[in-house]
């Protein structure tokens, strides 16, 4: 008798274990659905918002070269700084705005939105001494006095666009957290596309140079920001918005502290690759390397957006899925992201080293800079693959509201261990750019291994009783106000 049953328990076994298989493998297709359409319009607009500064770059550069100059300064350095400290304080945002809307608080989301415009429009007025005194900043990291000069008076045209920042982060984090990505991302589109043409107009065609090239820049970033402004007062945004309030001025100290714990995060992991182009600059000799890996910074940065939508939409799931008290899910959600993104990158990867020979030649004529770039394309490959984990992990540390464990990580690795390794390896062992990049690297890859470890050691359950006393201690009993 017991031979009789042995094939069919195995048979069970195995019809089990197919079951199994498949509903991982439709659970998985679920999620990624829903991953990707979130992700698939966050890269789509922040690719948008990104092309605003490097056309307005690409035009000036054809004005002239102290026009380009000053133009990528102040976009690179000065306006980057506040891009970095914006976003970053903007993304305390994503964690409140995320964990409410999954515990079903949508009331809250208006209330945190313009708390997160309280503390960011007063950073803003902190920054602009930043801007106004800018030549004498750039002189001091190492720019020549004209180019100083040029990008300083560039920089004063562009305090509007600071403002803008301002506005723009709380609302887009607002939006991100009801999954209304597709409305930034068809505002987006539409913005770039004007913007386009009247930089032609402006800079171009009536000759009015940076001039024209501050003005359209300004228009463009306030036009997202008055068009995202106009859908969430016409829509009401299905209840998150419900007009001004006094309670935007209330528990603003802990908003502080969490928006001041995320701008550090991100911060470190946005100046650290900037760092490197500094550094380059201190090189014998450092004009051809410098350009070479400005050349490099510019393909990473535009990796970097597909990050950045995966870093948006992991955040915005594990944050709503916390929020509802769903841990299991939640966990599922970084295993399912984690993979797409590393697929992503592996590709991206491939790329990068079979175009080699070639991608340089787009953007120099200059054989010694192609040559210098061709030969950093392999450590471009290596940080685009690490770069597509890295974010990914950051922004399921956003969604889960540890930005402070995060920001100790970050400057563990980057300017402790990275940055000394990479300063090591160019100049003391005369490696040059490729030293200092390397060690540079160095430092991303121990940030990547403990933030995987951290990760992986994760109590979910826990993790959502904190989102909801969060969301408790932070304005959930105000629904009834």
């Amino acid at each position: 008798m017991d031979a009789d049953h042995t094939p069919l328990l195995s048979n069970n076994h195995s019809n089990q274990d197919e079951e199994e298989k498949l509903s991982t493998v439709k659970k998985f297709g679920s999620e990624s659905r829903k991953l990707w359409k979130l992700a698939g319009p966050a890269i789509f607009t922040a690719i948008c918002q990104y092309s605003l500064g490097a056309l307005t770059q690409t035009f000036a550069g054809l004005v002239g070269e102290l026009d380009l100059a000053a133009v990528a300064v102040e976009n690179s350095v000065i306006a980057g700084l506040a891009f970095g400290v914006m976003l970053g304080m903007g993304s305390a945002l994503e964690t409140l705005c995320g964990q409410a809307y999954g515990a079903g608080q949508i009331r809250m989301l208006g209330i945190y939105m313009q708390r997160s415009w309280v503390i960011l429009l007063t950073t803003a007025c902190i920054l602009v001494p930043v801007y106004v005194w800018s030549p004498p900043i750039l002189e001091l990291v190492g720019e020549t006095t004209e180019i100083s000069e040029a990008a300083g008076k560039f920089a004063v045209w562009m305090l509007p666009q600071l403002f803008a920042y301002a506005m723009n982060f709380p609302i887009q984090k607002f939006l991100q957290a009801q999954r209304k990505v597709l409305v930034m991302a068809w505002i987006s589109v539409v913005v770039l596309v004007l913007h386009a043409f009247f930089s032609w107009l402006l800079i171009f065609k009536l000759g009015w140079g940076l001039t024209g090239a501050a003005v359209t820049l300004n228009t463009s970033w306030w036009l997202i920001v008055i068009a995202q402004l106009l859908y969430i007062f016409i829509t009401k945004s299905d209840g998150a918005w419900d007009g001004f309030s006094w309670l935007a001025f209330a528990d603003l100290w802990g908003f502080v502290k969490l928006s001041l714990a995320s701008a550090v995060m991100l911060c470190l992991e946005f100046w650290y690759l900037m760092v490197l182009v500094v550094i380059t600059g201190r090189l014998p000799n450092p004009l051809v390397p410098v350009d070479a890996i400005s050349i490099c910074m510019n393909i990473n940065g535009w990796d970097a957006m597909i990050a950045l939508g995966f870093n948006a939409a992991i955040s915005v799931r594990v944050s709503n899925e916390l929020g509802a008290g769903n841990a299991r899910a939640a966990k599922f959600s970084v295993l399912v992201v984690s993979v797409t993104s590393v697929a992503i990158g592996v590709v991206c990867m491939i790329l990068v080293f079979a175009t080699r020979d070639y991608f340089p030649y787009l953007f120099t004529t200059s054989e010694a800079v192609g040559k210098e770039t061709t030969k950093l394309a392999v450590l471009l490959g290596v940080t685009v693959l690490l770069n597509s984990l890295q974010p990914v992990l950051s922004g399921v540390a956003v969604g889960a509201g540890w930005q402070a464990i995060v920001a100790y990580i970050n400057i563990g690795c980057y300017y402790i261990v990275g940055l000394p390794a990479g300063i090591l390896l160019g100049f003391t062992f005369g490696l040059g750019a490729q030293g200092i990049w390397s060690g540079m690297i160095g430092g991303i890859c121990l940030q990547t291994i403990i933030l995987i470890v951290v990760t992986s050691m994760t109590n979910w359950n826990k993790e959502a009783e904190q989102a909801e006393s969060r969301v408790k201690r932070w304005g959930g009993s105000t629904g009834e106000h």
